[in-house]
């Protein structure tokens, strides 16, 4: 099987879906990459966005709830956070969706790394002016599901 579209035309499709899914705050990413590694923005454009996000089997906003408890997992990543945090905001997740994402990753990766994505929402929330964040307590289950 081979490949049928240019290194130009998987730039331009993953450029469209990088616009979307980001706005210019992922344009801002690329352009900060020009003077350094030009070839980094192209493969996050043609790669990361052209091949990988632009696929069907996900929904946008649930790759944005992947990578928001990928990053959170990782720790050390709160400027790429901050972007995706950002972007989980345009593609439709709510302000509560990507807390509870958050405080959910806490039993996984541990308090601190939690903790630090959850700063890093408090202060996109904040530019966005999308503070205070509404939480509602959870109503307890009759039958708790026995799953982690």
């Amino acid at each position: 099987m081979t490949d049928r579209t240019t290194r130009e035309e998987r730039f331009a499709q993953g450029l469209e879906v990088l616009r979307s899914v980001d706005g210019e705050v992922g344009q801002r990413v690329i352009d900060s990459l020009a003077d350094i590694s030009p070839e980094m923005g192209h493969q996050i454009v043609a790669w990361g966005f052209g091949e990988i996000y632009s696929r069907p089997e996900l929904q946008p906003r649930d790759r944005q709830l992947v990578t928001l408890g990928m990053l959170t997992a990782l720790g050390g990543c709160e400027p790429q956070l901050e972007v995706h945090i950002n972007a989980a905001l345009n593609v439709g997740l709510t302000p509560q969706q990507i807390v509870e994402a958050l405080l959910h990753s806490a039993g996984y990766c541990g308090f601190p790394r939690a903790l630090n994505a959850t700063f890093v929402a408090k202060k996109v929330f904040d530019e966005r002016g999308l503070l205070p964040v509404d939480q509602q307590q959870p109503t307890p289950r009759e039958n708790p599901p026995n799953s982690a």
